[in-house]
């Protein structure tokens, strides 16, 4: 039989290449296609839940993270924050049982939390949009109040906030801070953006 100047060598080359070549392209076209499932910046600003790691979080410390393009504080609050947020007067708070709805139905009391210690809110003023400080130690100075008990203030117009971002009265502040959906995936990890309902 003859070969009739088939080169096998070569033929047995090119099959190879052109299969490498092939593969490559086949993981080049699968790449973007797979990344596509990923939520795009456009859904993330839109609000596409965000996971946090609060496990590193020391007692009295906050730590923000951003959703639909905002700033969340996460503040993992001590018993003494605790005891002097739920023991606040009333009256010296707008709207101390948060009947203004700023927060979801599942979180209530005047911590406005799920858990005490774990408080989770939108860190935008309520008036104007600036961005309140965190002066979480009582008596702190330059927040303009005698018996301070800890919380946030805007230096801009002068709102005050309690640790549960419940707003002081006579303040330009309309309402409390917003409380975002939220929900625990463990006792490490909390999704915002996703409520506990309905996960």
């Amino acid at each position: 039989m003859a070969d009739n100047g088939v080169n096998k060598g070569r033929r047995r080359f090119l099959v190879g290449a052109t299969t490498v070549v092939g593969a490559v392209g086949a993981v080049g076209v699968a790449v973007p296609f797979v990344a596509s499932w990923q939520p795009s910046a456009r859904a993330r600003a839109a609000g596409a839940p965000v996971r946090a790691d609060i496990s590193k979080l020391e007692p009295g410390q906050r730590m923000t993270v951003e959703w639909r393009g905002k700033p969340v504080w996460v503040i993992n609050r001590t018993p003494e924050m605790i005891e002097l947020t739920e023991e606040l007067e009333a009256s010296r708070l707008a709207d101390p049982d948060s009947d203004v709805p700023q927060q979801p139905g599942y979180v209530t009391g005047a911590l406005r939390s799920i858990k005490p210690e774990i408080g989770v809110i939108i860190g935008i003023c309520t008036h104007l949009g600036c961005s309140p400080l965190f002066r979480p130690e009582p008596d702190a100075e330059g927040v303009g109040v005698d018996d301070w008990p800890g919380g946030f203030f805007c230096p801009c117009h002068g709102s005050r906030f309690d640790l549960a971002g419940r707003v002081f009265r006579n303040v330009p502040a309309p309402t409390n801070l917003e409380v975002p959906p939220y929900r625990f995936e463990s006792d490490e990890i909390i999704v915002v953006g996703e409520d506990e309902e309905t996960a």
